[in-house]
């Protein structure tokens, strides 16, 4: 075609034709060049793009006046200076000189000057993975996909554990922050979920595994005392350089891909709670693991056993229960049942949950929440606290813990009405007394679908009248028949004997 190079498959192809005894035009013809192209090939003794010669330039360089005078000198200063920065401090030192049509032209520029004259670049080194040798921890914020829990947003990160050679990983819902207890809690869970220990565990450099400020031996010791239990070797990656942890950096990418495209399946992304959420994700992974078991079983021949019993894997605190009921946890204040009161508790801390422990007895276990930064934090469970609140129902009008005293919102609203329409100690013994039905009879659900029902219908709800609808008294004794003994068996456990002899002395 003309305006088109001859390639050198068209060369050959002709030089073959010629060879088999094609004739000059049938052979030009099925090599798709013309005659007069194949007469000068034909005294070429080279192949076309050997003797092509390189197009000189067509038109003015547009970068001839400030290239060499200031954008090489600026490139040397910042070598990874954009061409869009360069374009804009042209603009403001030498106005006019250079046009923004050609900011393509100094992209490629620079390209070019980068790849012949630029800095060195730093070489990323791919490693060898053995089996059996390293795990790799991280935490991950699910920004792809938005959860619900009943309804509202949940506000939380995955902690993601991942063996570099098999792809065998777990996952665990962490609803505070990268601390060390859900670190150690989700390695922990991890280990004993796999049966086997690797020599080493990567992660970066988080706060809560090292200290970060001393250059020699800086892992914190709490997480130095649970990787030396276990037999692993704790390693980092280096300050800024983030591919270090690229294999479960990718991992989380292939993950929050995965379990978005599960949710869709799933047809909605509410759950009840927290812990229907983490039976999601944990069925999700363990499908995935179930493709790799030939691999998970090459690193459990190399791994360590498991040591005979766990280590510590949470925070200790030791709080005294107030005369409020109460304790205060990491700046967040708990309700604990009255009988407490004066106690000193030794609380575990977990990720999301508190332990406490009355000497060595384990007493009460409590859902962990964090500091609100918008004001104090209360956790109540009115369970703990209605014995007495039913004894002086008048506190709860202005009780620093009421706004936890609504375990459903229908009891908010129920609060809310009786308020506005009844007198105010009669509206306070009246919701009270609610509370304590509930609380006595275990029948807070089947409350709140009273309550609905009556609010709905627009009366007001009435202590007596739920008593009956949710724990109707027994309508009659019920008959007991017992059975009267016959006393003549008795009768076969005498045994006639012989009354023996009495010597007088």
């Amino acid at each position: 075609m003309p305006g088109e190079w001859i390639t050198d498959r068209q060369y050959r192809r002709y030089m073959e034709r010629k060879q088999q005894g094609d004739t000059q035009v049938l052979a030009a013809s099925r090599a798709g060049i013309s005659e007069r192209s194949a007469r000068r090939i034909s005294a070429a003794a080279s192949l076309p793009s050997q003797c092509r010669k390189a197009r000189g330039r067509t038109r003015l360089d547009p970068l001839a006046d400030v290239w060499d005078e200031i954008v090489v000198p600026m490139l040397r200063q910042v070598p990874m200076l954009r061409a869009t920065s360069v374009m804009e401090e042209l603009d403001r030192e030498h106005p006019g000189r250079l046009h923004e049509r050609h900011l393509r032209t100094l992209q490629r520029r620079i390209a070019t000057w980068r790849a012949s004259e630029g800095p060195e670049r730093e070489v990323i080194f791919r490693q060898e993975h053995p089996p059996g040798y390293q795990s790799l921890c991280d935490f991950t914020e699910p920004a792809d996909f938005d959860v619900t829990i009943d309804g509202l947003p949940f506000d939380h990160l995955l902690f993601h554990f991942w063996l570099a050679f098999s792809g065998w990983q777990y996952v665990k819902v962490i609803e505070g922050g990268e601390s060390f207890t859900a670190l150690t809690e989700g390695m922990q869970e991890a280990l004993w979920q796999l049966g086997g220990t690797p020599a080493t565990n990567r992660t970066d450099r988080l706060s809560a595994a090292y200290r970060n400020l001393s250059p020699h031996d800086d892992a914190a010791a709490g997480y130095q005392a649970f990787c030396d239990h276990y037999g692993i070797e704790p390693t980092r990656n280096n300050a800024g350089v983030s591919h270090e942890n690229g294999s479960v950096e990718a991992a989380h990418g292939h993950l929050k891909r995965s379990l978005r495209e599960g949710l869709a399946l799933r047809g909605s992304r509410d759950f009840a709670d927290v812990a229907a959420y983490q039976a999601f994700i944990s069925e999700h992974v363990a499908r995935r693991n179930a493709r790799r078991r030939g691999e998970v079983a090459l690193e459990l021949a190399q791994m360590k056993p498991l040591p005979s019993f766990k280590t510590t894997d949470f925070s200790l605190a030791t709080v005294t229960v107030t005369r409020t009921s109460t304790i205060a946890v990491r700046d967040v204040l708990y309700t604990v049942p009255s009988r407490l009161i004066g106690s000193r508790l030794r609380v575990h801390i977990y990720d999301g949950r508190l332990v406490c422990y009355l000497g060595n007895t384990q007493v009460l276990t409590l859902p962990r929440r964090r500091r609100n930064a918008q004001g104090p934090t209360h956790v109540v469970d009115y369970r703990h606290i209605i014995g007495s609140l039913v004894k002086k129902p008048q506190a709860f009008r202005r009780s620093v813990l009421r706004d936890g005293m609504f375990p459903r919102e229908v009891f908010r609203r129920t609060w809310d009405i009786l308020d506005a329409t009844l007198e105010p100690r009669r509206a306070c013994r009246v919701y009270v007394g609610l509370l304590h039905l509930a609380a006595t009879h275990a029948c807070e659900a089947l409350l709140a679908d009273h309550l609905e029902a009556v609010l709905a219908a627009g009366d007001l709800p009435d202590v007596e009248v739920a008593r009956a609808a949710v724990a109707p008294p027994p309508s009659a004794s019920p008959d007991v028949s017992i059975k009267q003994t016959d006393l003549t068996i008795y009768d076969s456990l005498f045994q006639h004997q012989e009354t023996p002899d009495v010597q007088a002395f």
